[in-house]
């Protein structure tokens, strides 16, 4: 992939958006080039995040695991997308794992290679402040909005945002209720009343301690409500 394709598959979203190809011939330059297989796993949950990447070719899967051991999918990345960027950033622990679902490359930039080039390039320095300070506005909009909604409709809009996380055609949530709990700051006891309310009235169905959706537009109504 040439740095043109680099410059103009970088979204909104992107710490590298705005780029120019020159500033990406430079990081190119300082980065280095990862074959990998499908199936190969390019970022771990739980580890150092000591470097990022950018996938020039290929796809995959980008997922955490529950306190019960269960993969949650958060997105499906494609060429030109960047992943591990928070943890080099900050320095802690990798929050997700990234699994390669095709065969494909990868760019590998280090800490130090990001230091180097955000000390050469001040723009790119501010800019990077100013996507990061956009995204923590983007989060606290996010929980001041849930904390707006009762209960129901919280619980409503989270488990939405599960089954819009991963393929469009899964409507089943494999959380447990006291997992649906923990995420989603309910107890297990008010978890159960909704989702047997819900089950009720057809909304969704209880699948072994699991959830399936079987209404979605009436749940997109339920999240909707004011509380």
């Amino acid at each position: 992939m040439v740095h043109e394709e680099l410059a103009v598959l970088q979204g909104a979203d992107s710490i590298f958006s705005g780029l120019t190809e020159k500033h990406w011939g430079e990081l190119v330059a300082l980065a280095r080039l990862i074959p990998f297989k499908r199936g190969k796993e390019l970022l771990a949950q739980g580890d150092a995040g000591d470097s990022l990447i950018i996938l020039t070719e290929g796809a995959a899967r980008v997922s955490m695991l529950s306190p019960g051991g269960r993969e949650i999918v958060l997105a499906y990345a494609e060429a030109g997308a960047v992943l591990g960027e928070i943890a080099l950033l900050d320095g802690g622990e990798r929050t997700a794992s990234v699994i390669a679902t095709t065969n494909g490359q990868a760019l590998q930039l280090s800490r130090a290679a990001m230091r180097e080039f955000a000390a050469s390039h001040p723009d790119f320095a501010w800019s990077l402040m100013q996507q990061l300070a956009r995204r923590l506005r983007t989060a606290n909009e996010t929980i001041e909005s849930d904390r707006a909604f009762a209960s129901g409709p919280r619980l409503a809009r989270y488990l939405l945002r599960l089954i819009r996380s991963g393929a469009e055609s899964n409507l089943r949530v494999e959380l447990s209720q006291t997992e649906l709990g923990n995420f989603a700051g309910m107890s297990r006891e008010h978890i159960n009343r909704q989702l047997r309310s819900w089950e009720e009235s057809q909304i969704i169905a209880l699948e072994q301690g699991r959830v399936r959706v079987l209404d979605p537009e009436l749940l997109v109504d339920i999240a909707d409500a004011d509380g």
